[in-house]
């Protein structure tokens, strides 16, 4: 356990002394520091609303990182990416550290103040759990909302009507956007894998106390303790692995970050198994297949990380087929980037129904929970690829606001369009992820309910699909999805026209803008995307939290009179109809949206016309639509199927 917070700990003094050393760099000239100030100013007054200590510090770095990243570009690419990528760093360590600390040092804590009492203090874990998901849902919600209703506001005025570039400083809501790169994809992101992280670690000890009954009753806790130590020796990998991020003599800025993932997963599996054999070798599953079982967990991170790439990059056909539908207007841009959204949920749901069935045979239920806190164990190098994403855009929409050359652009520029794809990347990652832990955590809803069903002296009744009750818990759980989202991409639509308003208004009445003669209000538009988004995130959020409440409640007033069993077989079915749909919906919003936005950055490059012919205004038009799917509606269903499954934990002793 010692070892296991030791390595917590590094992590996050590790995350410190580079931010540390972030700071300390060159910050460029007083113009590129006015803006990156403004930048940081609209991020802490967001941030300061909400308390996720992750994401406050990483974001803080990051927007710190930008202006840096900017300068570092007089020396170079190699050294432009070297402070993104240790900018993005700092939000990754921390996201780890602080993530088994939390979990590995509270559980340490009840062990030892009730030193008998294993079971119960697992369960209080589960607390700790639902607060990461609260928080989580908050943080990537109205991050989202933040981020998408600046992005299209300005974009729709600046870019299609005004005519004039993405990061004009023209642009009353340019400000506003930067700020939203950081709040959406640095602490929306960072918020969202600490919670998986966090959810995953807790559902496989549980589990664990399960499956290993009779040895844990027996004093040997190394099966509880197990999955915390792979989480450990992942810190470690990333640690080793992100020195591996350079260029050398090649200019594949994406092949050099992928080294650092991939050396990472190489150490982590090789340290794997050694503590597989040390931990679990008395434990009545063979150690070998629950290290191939952990394995599994890392070949499906690769697996999604390619098939994620493949459909959202600038390189494969895919972006390329909506770029070339351009051509021809903007209603078949919308329909290519349609028909790429539905097609890209086939090999990543393929690739988790091998996962789950490969861990499965291995070492039963276990085993699928094993490989999901395996593939998390991967999340501090891969949030770190994340935020490296909104460093680089940030810091080319400061180069091109500060007027600094062309040099300058051409560097920030393809560290950017390769940032659009590492964001992509890690959302596909994270709503894998997130599917695989809602499917252990409904497992884990089935082992506790019939636990305490044992306790009374009942036995657990079969989820039956031919249950009326079952069927119709998972008509109601299909459809929460759906909902949620709906109402994310409305939220996204109120809090950008409120934008769209306010920058006609000042392109009309501040004189002198279009000119550079006046200055625009940047603090107006961050005004009214903070304050939008921090009062349409609401509802939304009372979904997933209400949903299973309400079912206890009116399943036991009206239903259990006839069926004693029917709230509890109703949240069953609940759980897993979100589960189905939500992953269907999360990966179709968020590859098909990342493959509307390469599209547009496809043809911004020369091809097709390149930028202002009527294919690039098609594009932005799907761009535009694409957003609020990528970076708000799809990435949130992630936190609120598990708030699902958690509040149903809860709500057990009750059922």
């Amino acid at each position: 356990m010692y070892l296991i917070l030791g390595s917590a700990v590094l992590a996050i003094l590790s995350g410190l002394i580079l931010a540390r050393w972030v700071v300390k760099l060159d910050a460029g000239n007083s113009k590129m520091q006015e803006i990156a100030k403004a930048i940081q100013e609209g991020a802490s007054a967001y941030l300061n609303r909400h308390s996720a200590l992750t994401g406050y510090i990483g974001m803080n770095i990051s927007v710190r990182a930008n202006v840096r990243c900017a300068q570092a570009a007089h020396k170079g690419l190699n050294k432009a990416l070297d402070v993104a990528f240790k900018g993005g760093l700092v939000t990754g360590l921390l996201v780890v550290g602080l993530g088994l600390l939390g979990v590995a040092g509270y559980f340490y804590l009840l062990q030892y103040l009730n030193p008998g009492a294993t079971d119960a203090n697992l369960r209080s874990l589960i607390g700790l759990g639902f607060g990461g998901s609260l928080i989580s849902v908050f943080a990537r919600l109205g991050g989202g909302i933040y981020t998408k209703a600046a992005d299209v506001g300005a974009d729709l005025v600046g870019k299609v009507e005004a005519g004039i570039p993405e990061d004009d400083p023209r642009n009353p809501a340019v400000i506003a956007d930067n700020v939203g790169d950081n709040v959406g994809d640095c602490a929306g992101m960072a918020a969202d894998l600490f919670e998986t992280y966090a959810v995953t670690a807790i559902a496989t000890m549980l589990l664990a106390s399960f499956v290993f009954h009779d040895a844990i009753s027996k004093g040997n806790i190394f099966p509880i303790v197990y999955p915390l130590a792979l989480g450990a020796i992942s810190i470690v990998s990333s640690i080793v692995g992100s020195f591996f991020v350079h260029l050398g003599k090649s200019t594949n800025i994406m092949g050099a970050l992928y080294k650092g993932v991939i050396f990472s997963g190489i150490f982590a599996a090789i340290l794997f198994y050694p503590t597989t054999k040390i931990l679990m070798a008395d434990c009545g599953i063979e150690p070998n297949n629950l290290y191939f079982a952990a394995i599994v967990g890392l070949a499906v991170t690769a697996l999604i990380v390619v098939i994620t790439e493949y459909y959202t990059s600038t390189h494969f056909a895919p972006v390329q087929s909506i770029a070339k539908a351009s051509v021809t207007g903007h209603a078949t841009n919308i329909i290519a980037g349609l028909a790429v959204s539905m097609r890209s949920t086939a090999l990543p749901v393929i690739t988790i129904a091998l996962g789950i069935l490969g861990s499965y045979f291995l070492a039963g239920i276990y085993g699928i929970a094993l490989s999901v806190m395996t593939m998390l164990s991967m999340t501090g190098i891969i949030v770190a690829i994340d935020s490296y994403g909104p460093i680089t855009d940030n810091a080319g929409g400061i180069a091109e606001m500060a007027g600094l050359s062309k040099e300058i652009r051409s560097i920030t520029d393809p560290l950017d369009a390769v940032g659009n794809t590492t964001k992509a990347v890690t959302k596909g990652y994270a709503i894998s992820s997130a599917g695989l832990a809602a499917v252990v955590l409904f497992t884990l809803y089935t082992q506790d309910l019939r636990g305490h069903l044992h306790a009374l002296g009942k036995n657990l009744p079969g989820f039956d699909l031919s249950d009326p009750y079952i069927l119709v818990g998972l008509f109601i759980g299909g459809l929460l999805p759906f909902v949620f989202a709906a109402l994310a991409m409305e939220s996204v639509g109120k809090a950008a026209s409120q934008v769209v308003n306010e920058v006609r208004r000042q392109f009309k009445e501040i004189k002198g803008i279009m000119e550079n003669k006046a200055k625009p209000d940047y603090a107006s538009c961050v005004d009214i995307v903070t304050k939008s988004a921090l009062k349409e995130m609401i509802v939304p959020t009372l979904i997933p939290v209400l949903t299973p409440v309400l079912i206890m409640v009116l399943g036991g007033i009206i239903l259990n009179r006839f069926d004693e069993y029917a709230s509890s077989k109703l949240i069953g079915g609940l759980l897993v109809g979100s589960i189905v749909t939500g992953i269907f919906l999360a990966i179709s919003m968020t590859s098909g949206g990342g493959a509307w936005d390469n599209a547009k950055k496809y043809i911004e490059e020369g091809n097709f016309g390149g930028k202002g012919s009527d294919a690039h205004k098609a594009a932005v038009t799907g761009d535009t639509v694409g957003d609020p799917y990528k970076d708000t509606a799809g990435p949130a269903i992630n936190p609120m199927i598990k708030v699902l499954n958690i509040v149903a934990l809860l709500i057990i002793p009750y059922l």
